[in-house]
């Protein structure tokens, strides 16, 4: 599914039991985090988190630390407290969820038998693939290991049909890198250049801790990063990518078959367990024309040692500690910039939540969840929609048919609040309280038979894309859907004891966003029963174009890392999803009690605590390595960014903080984007 998200992908958790002040111990709005020596029309970021940027410098084992890491850092604790609970329960009946989620948890904390086990629990996949002598035997084993969730060298999943979302339909996209991206591949600036330097060496070092001499090694690794390049070159952008008709590409069997001479697409299906589908869906067929070429033309010994490193790189931070701390050096402290790994808990915690999330979630509900908050959420999400209608209504660029159109997808979204009306069914997955990886593929093994399920049956809409405890939100435009998981429903982003300026300001503008993004440049695509088809008229659609244009050039033009810069086009939905998000949060605030008054808290105007609740939403130091990361790949821009931005295009912040011109974000009113 394509989610549009408010922030990082990430494994990120937060707890929903509402606590008050007394109890949490923080102020919503705390002038001690103010510095202020900064001009607010100079840095409004600064201005209002300056002081706590300063007194909160990133942990060893962060690559970043701000306010998603402290209620990360909270939940972490409730977590912690459920899983160890189900751990010790021995007794558990068989199945039964606190039995899977103990279980799960217990053979993952179990370092002395994984330790002890070392590359054996893969020892059955390499035996298979050193028996490879074929082409044919080649395409077979790749396949065999989709079905067991290792993807190599392409991805394959099941999912909605994006130009008639009731069907279900094969989809294959590009992938078998083992850098990040394709960019990686290429780029020439220092950065990259390093991290490109630091991979070549860190193949052999795998292949090495799986069994080769150094001779070996250094010679397979070599060809391996060849291949690999050659698959780069034919890899679309990530910016081409945002483009969901250049992704959409609709083939008959026949017809993938003459785009990739050599590949049997009917024998490949059989070979993923799939039968009685008579097209597909591939989101790069370049990339799959150039793979079955490079598959006839790169010796079979080669391909067989890319499938042996791309199986032991994928699971090395599941195996014995040699492996863990390789993988780690390469993609924590090289790639990112982190200085040593997160408590092994935490990391184990975070498999269980993305393997089985669903069963720990109900165990997180049961006892943190409570009914209050959703009814209060859904109320300000109905709020924050009727407000966007009156916006729509009242937009002198659009016209009366776009904007009959528009209303009936604003009024069609689904709501989904907290946790699934119905959770997923894990009786078939079987789960040992003795062996790690066994659990993590027989997880694995479990998702791609509950996918492959779906062929063949109506498309269900009740399904959540993120667990429960999920500090996080997003837009599914094939559904139509705005979902807010129980996690993100907290301080600084909710809380019961806040006044409206501080829950407008934080989760207000978390739903606008997200409502935004049905009305992004990608969103705007997307019909209201979610099939990708344009209902807009040309001269409305450049309309559009040009006031989001606008908001592209404002990020184009911000410097972060030193010479580096936002991409304003790999950016611009979640962008415009800030900016949309913002402006109608504030205009839904401005019909509340506390949003017409003057009065002041701690000093502060009801307008200026609304703008201060969401800069420090935003407050984050992150190290370099991860900027120059996220800048390559994330079309989320950086924290003090999504804080300044959105503000220097509403009027209301220049009035609220007295922004002056000749202040550095100062923008003339004729200057300023305005889209939703």
């Amino acid at each position: 599914m394509n989610f549009k998200k408010i922030a990082l992908a990430s494994a990120a958790f937060l707890t929903l039991a509402s606590f008050d002040k007394a109890d949490n111990g923080h102020k919503l709005l705390d002038p001690a985090n103010i510095d202020n020596s900064v001009r607010p029309g100079d840095n409004f970021y600064m201005y209002a988190n300056g002081t706590w940027l300063k007194n909160n410098p990133i942990p060893s084992t962060e690559t970043e630390w701000g306010s998603f890491n402290e209620v990360q850092e909270f939940n972490y604790k409730a977590l912690h407290t459920l899983l160890d609970s189900a751990m010790r329960l021995h007794n558990a009946a068989k199945g039964s969820t606190i039995q899977k989620v103990g279980d799960f948890y217990r053979s993952g904390m179990d370092t002395v038998a994984i330790e002890k086990a070392g590359i054996k629990p893969l020892a059955g996949s390499l035996a298979r693939i050193e028996k490879i002598k074929t082409t044919d035997e080649l395409l077979k084993e790749i396949a065999l290991e989709q079905t067991e969730g290792i993807n190599p060298l392409y991805g394959f999943s099941v999912g909605p049909d994006d130009k008639d979302v009731t069907k279900e339909i094969c989809q294959f996209s590009q992938a078998g890198l083992g850098l990040p991206d394709r960019d990686y591949y290429f780029n020439t600036d220092p950065n990259t250049t390093r991290i490109r330097n630091a991979y070549q060496k860190y193949v052999p070092s795998m292949l090495v801790l799986a069994g080769e001499t150094e001779a070996e090694a250094t010679k397979n690794g070599a060809d391996i990063y060849k291949l690999e390049t050659s698959l780069a070159n034919a890899s679309m952008t990530r910016l081409d990518m945002r483009d969901p008709y250049k992704t959409y590409n609709k083939f008959s069997i026949a017809g993938i078959n003459k785009k990739t001479p050599g590949m049997d697409w009917r024998a490949l299906l059989t070979d993923l367990r799939v039968t009685g589908q008579d097209s597909v869906l591939v989101g790069m067929p370049d990339f799959f024309t150039r793979m079955a070429a490079q598959i006839k033309e790169t010796p079979v010994s080669v391909w067989k040692e890319y499938l042996k490193f791309h199986l032991v790189n994928n699971t090395s931070a599941f195996l014995s500690s040699k492996f863990n701390a390789l993988h780690f050096d390469f993609y924590g402290r090289t790639l990112s910039g982190q200085q040593e790994q997160k408590p092994r808990w935490k990391r184990v915690l975070a498999m269980v939540d993305g393997s089985i999330g669903e069963l720990l979630g109900q165990m997180y509900v049961d006892k943190y969840f409570k009914p209050e908050a959703k009814t209060r959420m859904l109320n300000l999400v109905n709020n924050l929609q009727k407000t966007y209608a009156d916006r729509i209504q009242r937009s002198d660029w659009m016209s009366a048919d776009t904007k009959a159109k528009a209303l009936i997808k604003l009024n069609a979204f689904v709501k989904k609040i907290g946790y699934p009306d119905k959770w997923k069914d894990y009786s078939k997955l079987d789960i040992v309280g003795d062996n790690y990886v066994k659990n993590i593929m027989a997880t694995s093994v479990f998702e791609y038979n509950y996918n492959l399920h779906k062929l063949g049956r109506p498309v269900d809409r009740a399904e959540w894309g993120m667990t429960p405890p999920t500090v996080n939100a997003y837009y599914n435009p094939g559904f139509n859907e705005i979902v807010f998981p129980a996690g993100i429903l907290q301080y600084p982003f909710f809380d019961f004891s806040a006044d409206d300026a501080v829950n407008y300001g934080g989760i207000g503008a978390v739903i606008g966003h997200e409502m935004t993004h049905g009305f992004d440049d990608q969103g705007r695509l997307y019909n209201d029963v979610g099939n990708l088809t344009n209902w807009w008229n040309s001269t409305d659609s450049a309309h559009f174009v040009a006031r989001a244009g606008r908001v592209v050039d404002q990020f184009n033009k911000s410097v972060v890392l030193d010479t580096m810069h936002v991409n304003g086009e790999l950016t611009e939905g979640e962008n415009l999803a800030d900016l949309g998000g913002l402006n109608i949060a504030y205009e839904a605030f401005k019909k509340t009690k506390e949003g017409q008054s003057n009065d002041k808290i701690d000093g502060f105007t009801p307008d200026q605590r609304f703008f201060l609740s969401w800069a420090q939403v935003w407050r984050a130091n992150n190290r370099p390595e991860s900027i120059a990361q996220r800048l390559m790949l994330d079309p989320h821009s950086p924290e003090e960014l999504r804080c300044n931005v959105p503000i220097s295009n509403m009027d209301a912040w220049y009035k609220a903080f007295n922004i002056q011109p000749g202040d550095k974000l100062y923008r003339p009113a004729d200057a300023r984007a305005s889209v939703w």
